[in-house]
């Protein structure tokens, strides 16, 4: 593929991943095929099994993409795990060496510099608040900078717990192909990746911007149909004390759970001109393993001089932008696809599903009397003075494997271009 971050050698830099969840472990399988990283150092901050062979299985078989093996190599796979040395906490997979630390998961107390690891992406979701202090008492994400990192990449969206707080300096949010550049390797120590959503929401979102203005953009709207997370339960739990959404304790499997995203309050900050826009984002969780869909509708002002907007003007704008896309973070379709189809596409942000695109242009009559800075009050008897301004809604589905295509392959890109814009 065209334009590929990082097509040579991270000469021997060392990567650090903390946590080996669903994230993590893909993150491990990411850089093993990519084979940029000379190391890789694995934080899992507590014994595992009976022995490190039960964690490298672990790390090589999985329930939704198969084995490790098969991903890198297809029907011609053979053993991917070599040299594993349970006292060093050392092996191979496919020939990448991978330390494993098992002694704490406090950030600031693992064991970084003494691995010479100076790049950390952290996947616990715990992490989160840039402005916690090293010594927080659950740990913070700065902990990892006092361990020896230089840069940390969170991959989840910033939250602040103090509202009275801002964003610090160092700190910032960005999407690949969206905003990358507003990373600076001189100022930037803590690096969001934003969130699944959030990625593929920014993609779907920025091309309207680009064709249309956000002036004509009147109100967005969103809502993904999202695969289970490891947050859910299996079966129904008892809520804890204080728990406030009891949807959260209902079993996954048999349900559709609806549930909260900040994905509107992250797009503001990967795509600061939407914090002036009218936008709403909802997410529903369902019993799938990964494969989620964005749903996006959005409210346009139609331009008096020209035609209106029609479902193939907003395909087209969606099929411009995939093919000057050259790193293909951005796809479209006018397949008939279902969720399964988009598992595991390489490097893929958004598919847009330009087969259901739908368009609608009504006029929308308006009260000046009742537009806020207008004084149009009509004279004593006289009717209100209403003008009608036609609006069309436009409504956009977009397909993201929330977990290894989409969002990880997404995180590897930025994780290796800020590995090589380090000094």
């Amino acid at each position: 593929m065209a334009d590929i971050i990082g097509g040579g050698s991270g000469q021997g830099r060392k990567l650090g991943i903390n946590g080996l969840g669903r994230i993590g472990k893909m993150t491990l399988w990411h850089h093993v095929a990519r084979k940029y990283f000379g190391e890789v150092v694995v934080n899992v901050g507590r014994g595992v099994g009976t022995s490190l062979a039960d964690l490298a299985h672990y790390m090589v078989h999985d329930s939704t993409y198969g084995s490790l093996g098969g991903y890198l190599y297809g029907y011609q796979a053979g053993p991917v795990v070599e040299a594993l040395d349970e006292s060093a906490g050392t092996l191979r997979l496919d020939g990448v060496p991978v330390k494993v630390l098992r002694e704490t998961r406090n950030p600031a107390e693992i064991a970084w510099a003494a691995n010479g690891v100076e790049l950390v992406v952290d996947t616990t979701g715990q992490f989160i608040d840039p402005t916690l202090p090293v010594d927080a008492p659950k740990g913070s994400a700065r902990g990892h900078l006092a361990a020896g990192a230089r840069k940390v990449i969170v991959s989840a969206p910033f939250k602040i717990k103090d509202k009275s707080k801002s964003m610090p300096g160092d700190a910032v949010t960005t999407v690949m192909g969206v905003n990358e550049d507003a990373y600076d390797p001189k100022v930037h120590k803590i690096v969001s990746n934003a969130s699944c959503t959030t990625t593929c929401l920014a993609h779907m979102v920025k091309p309207l911007l680009d064709r249309f203005g956000a002036d004509r953009i009147l109100t967005a709207s969103m809502a993904t149909i999202h695969a289970v997370t490891s947050s859910q339960q299996v079966l129904d739990r008892m809520p804890g004390a204080g728990a406030t959404d009891l949807r959260k304790n209902r079993g996954i499997l048999n349900n559709i759970i609806l549930t909260s995203t900040g994905a509107a309050n992250t797009l503001g900050l990967v795509i600061p001109e939407m914090k002036d826009i009218g936008f709403m984002a909802e997410s529903v969780r369902i019993p799938n393993s990964t494969g989620s869909l964005v749903i996006l509708v959005v409210n346009l002002q139609e331009d008096p001089t020209g035609e209106g907007i029609r479902r193939e003007d907003i395909n087209a704008v969606y099929r411009e932008a995939a093919q000057q896309d050259s790193r293909g973070y951005l796809h479209y379709s006018e397949e008939q696809n279902v969720s399964s189809d988009i598992i595991g596409l390489p490097r893929a942000a958004a598919l847009i599903e330009g087969h259901e695109t739908l368009t609608r242009t009504a006029e929308v009559a308006i009260d000046l009397g009742k537009v806020c800075g207008i004084d149009a009050r009509p004279a004593a008897g006289a009717p209100a003075e209403r003008v009608r301004i036609a609006i069309t809604q436009a409504v956009i589905y977009g397909w993201y494997d929330n977990e290894l295509g989409c969002y990880v392959n997404m995180l590897g890109d930025r994780t290796v271009s800020i590995a090589e814009a380090m000094e």
